[in-house]
């Protein structure tokens, strides 16, 4: 039987240190390092100590930079278990020590193995294992909150430092939480650039730093909830309330035509990874336009049908590491391979310019003809499911042959053994039979006579009693030990002899499984882009064209969730330009359409940085290195804050991070806090931009204040361009036309909204009458009191009543 290998745990394997040596290839966003005097230039080289955790999909990282003293974080990024996200950090780092926790799951632990061993022995990195507890996510909270860092001040209370805290490090990233902490645990215990200081004195830390790779745009979780990327809904059906969640109405859930499992999770995957390489976008996008051409539907079809067949590869691959391989993942991986093939060929008459198209005509070589023809030589699948287990079709083994022509002749020749037994046996036994149980052996079964009651009446001479069972007795004889000896165990040798086989093939499966994984990642390319491409024909998508200047410009955008949703959708056009224009103020009434166009230029620009044609008739996307937005408060119960302080952080989160390069989308910041501090907020944030010059975002801003323009709070700048949406007034109707012009919107229309919104007239009455008194600078007088008027009338009336009165009068 073929030995299966033995796989040490993966805590044993990181137990070696290992190091590593790449070349960096991307770009972190810390700022280049200070001039080295001559006299300083035989100091050694800055060092990075790196905290890594990976569990469930999800990538934690942070490092500590010594040169700098700086702590970098990545918020939770979703990776494979390829690990490729993390190569790329560590390509770029070049961390000299690695930490981690020693209960990992053993595909990072596999990763940091095998880096150490695929590079040269003296740039390896070190390996650092810590018990799992220095991880807990309390713990590690903890311990970030009740360190001393020099960069807060000092007559902070608690309180403020945890709000301090909490707008520069994501809490709401468990995993990168978990690391910092662990990360903090190393410093001290190591005591990093400080080994040789008081015990008093901790590891200096002098700033957190957001890391960011290169090719990544940078979006928070707050901008992926309000642009609707993602949404999860309880599941209707009763029977998978416990099961989890399905998607919503998102951009994934309308975008989602693929028709595999590791198609969807690829598409995901690039929706939490928007990418600004435009040679990876344009590559992508060439693929969806040579789908969308006429004459490809048919190809499209033919594609579509083979990647409906594409299954679990790695779950399989994995069963067969531990030999727990079932008839099913022997089914599907055949379907898979079979697939995979048919894929391959119709790949290779396509064009070979588009680089999938000749990727998968290469890399999907000949090893998967072996596959399918050593599975379908070799599986008896028919027999295999009637049998629940792995069976040998015929003329693959003659001694399994042999054995199983023994097997089904064994009827008719116990039949005849049973005959030649019965002549041997008392008269009174009217019948009997030769039976074969599996790991027993061949039984004589004869009926149990009415007079033999106690077991001393079991015993026949020449017959061996061994069981009564369901008023049969068996016996062994001379003839069934001779049986045992020429036939044996037939059951259990087929089974043997062809669980050997299943070994056999399962090695030599393993042993081209590069094949495969190259299957799963490409088909999941191919499914995802297939899905863009359906979806991009059925809407009328465009293709959007990427420039290096700055700016956006949008011909005839359209919200592509909301036009699923509405009967009528009105596209409109966004121009955002390098020297004007760069930031939009947008004013209108409310329901005019202010927060879907802003929606809608996030998502415009978030689909054309994932490589998907977009709802417009003509878009230039500019380079855009993150999206920043302020639209929805988030809930505020479970984190404690306010709404007002929840949109406070995210627009400091835009104010501190975003770039000449950013997308800024701000919805009615400044409504949470008094009319006057509110609209001083929104002006000193516009101003720092502005101040900027052209390292000016490009910001997209929609409010109700229209002192900002009134009053003249912004400078008179080609930088800012007012906008506001198109409406009439017909009467006491207020008509939406939804469409954008250039201008200021003076007038809110509170009240129509507030009778579309079905508020009671008198109430609406009233408020319009406030509001024209304070307009007017006119007091207002309160309806549920009478007037100083009024009552100085019923005064006078009742003093001259008074006045009236005889008071001689006995009557009175």
């Amino acid at each position: 039987m073929c030995q299966q290998k033995c796989l040490s745990s993966p805590a044993a394997q990181l137990l070696e240190p290992a190091r590593m040596s790449t070349t960096a290839t991307l770009n972190t966003h810390c700022l280049p390092p200070p001039p080295v005097p001559e006299q300083e230039e035989e100091q050694e080289q800055p060092q990075i100590h790196m905290c890594v955790l990976w569990y469930a999909g999800q990538l934690g990282i942070t490092y500590y930079d010594t040169g700098d003293c700086s702590v970098y974080f990545m918020p939770d990024m979703p990776d494979n278990e390829d690990l490729k996200l993390l190569q790329k950090v560590i390509d770029e780092v070049l961390p000299q020590c690695i930490v981690t926790s020693a209960k990992q799951d053993h595909n990072i632990a596999k990763f940091l193995t095998n880096m150490g061993a695929a590079t040269g022995d003296g740039d390896k990195p070190e390996i650092v294992l810590f018990p799992n507890m220095d991880f807990g996510l309390e713990v590690s909270k903890q311990r970030i909150l009740s360190r001393q860092f020099p960069f807060i001040p000092s007559h902070m209370t608690a309180t403020e430092k945890i709000l301090y805290l909490s707008s520069i490090i994501p809490f709401e990233s468990p995993l990168m939480v978990r690391a910092l902490g662990g990360l903090l645990k190393f410093l001290d215990r190591r005591r990093i650039g400080v080994e040789l200081e008081d015990s008093t004195i901790g590891v200096p830390i002098l700033a957190f730093k957001k890391f960011v790779l290169m090719d990544i745009v940078n979006m928070d979780q707050d901008t992926y909830c309000v642009l609707q990327i993602f949404k999860s809904e309880v599941h209707p059906s009763v029977y998978k309330l416990a099961s989890g969640l399905k998607e919503g109405l998102s951009l994934y859930g309308i975008l989602n035509r693929c028709r595999c499992k590791w198609g969807e999770k690829l598409m995901r995957l690039w929706l939490m990874r928007p990418t600004r390489n435009l040679t990876e976008l344009n590559k992508r996008l060439d693929v969806i336009q040579f789908f969308l051409l006429a004459q490809n539907h048919e190809t499209v079809l033919t594609l579509q049908d083979c990647l409906k067949n594409i299954k679990n590869v790695p779950q399989i691959l994995r069963r067969m590491t531990l030999s727990h391989t079932k008839v099913s993942d022997w089914q599907a991986l055949y379907k898979t391979v079979y697939s995979a093939v048919c894929l391959r060929d119709t790949c290779r008459s396509l064009p070979s310019s588009i680089e999938l198209f000749q990727t998968i005509s290469q890399v999907f070589t000949d090893d998967l003809h072996y596959i399918a023809s050593l599975i379908s030589k070799v599986v008896d699948f028919e027999g295999s499911i009637s049998e629940n287990r792995f069976t040998v079709r015929p003329n693959v083994d003659s001694t399994i042959d042999e054995k199983k022509r023994k097997l089904m002749g064994l009827s008719d020749f116990l039949t005849e053994v049973a005959r030649k037994e019965l002549e041997t046996l008392d008269n009174r036994i009217p019948s009997c039979c030769v039976i074969y149980i599996p790991l027993i052996g061949f039984l004589l079964s004869i009926p149990r006579l009415p007079t033999m009651v106690d077991k001393s009446d079991f015993e026949i001479e020449g017959l061996d009693f061994m069981f009564l069972s369901e008023d049969k007795l068996h016996y062994r004889s001379a003839r069934t030990k001779e049986l045992d000896s020429i036939l044996g165990d037939l059951h259990c040798e087929i089974r043997d002899q062809e669980t050997l086989i299943m070994h056999q093939m399962q090695t030599k499966i393993l042993e081209k499984s590069a094949v495969l994984n190259n299957v799963i990642e490409y088909t999941a390319h191919l499914d995802v882009l297939l899905a863009l491409a359906v979806m991009a024909r059925e809407n009328s998508y465009s293709r959007p064209c990427f420039t290096h200047r700055h700016g956006i410009h949008i011909k005839d955008g359209r919200h592509p969730l909301m036009e699923l949703c509405a009967k009528t959708f009105v596209p409109n056009p966004v121009n955002s330009g390098e020297a004007n224009g760069r930031i939009k103020i947008l004013t209108g009434p409310n329901s005019s359409g202010k927060s879907v166009y802003l929606k809608m230029v996030g998502l415009i620009t978030f689909m054309a940085l994932i490589g998907s044609y977009v709802p417009a008739a003509e878009a230039e996307i500019g380079a855009v290195d993150g999206i920043y937005t302020r639209i929805h408060s988030r809930e505020s119960v479970s984190v404690g804050l306010s709404t007002f302080m929840i949109d406070l952080n995210q627009v400091a989160k835009a104010v501190n991070n975003a770039t000449g390069r950013s997308l800024v989308l701000i919805d009615e910041f400044g409504k949470g806090t008094n009319t006057v501090d509110g609209l001083s907020l929104l002006a000193a944030v516009l101003r720092y931009w502005l101040n900027q010059g052209i390292r000016c975002p490009q910001v997209f801003v929609s409010t109700n204040f229209h002192s900002l323009v009134q009053l003249k709070l912004l400078p008179d700048t080609p930088l800012v361009q007012y906008l506001t949406m198109e409406t009439h007034q017909d009467g006491d109707e207020l008509i939406f036309f939804y469409q954008l012009k250039e201008g200021v919107s003076t007038v809110s229309h509170a009240a129509n909204i507030a009778v579309l919104a079905g508020m009671p007239p008198k109430v609406i009455a009233r408020g319009v009458e406030v509001s024209e008194l304070i307009r007017n600078g006119k007091p207002i007088r309160r309806i549920d009191h009478p007037s100083k008027g009024n009552q100085l009338e019923r005064c006078k009336s009742l003093v001259e009543k008074f006045l009236c009165l005889d008071l001689d009068d006995p009557h009175v």
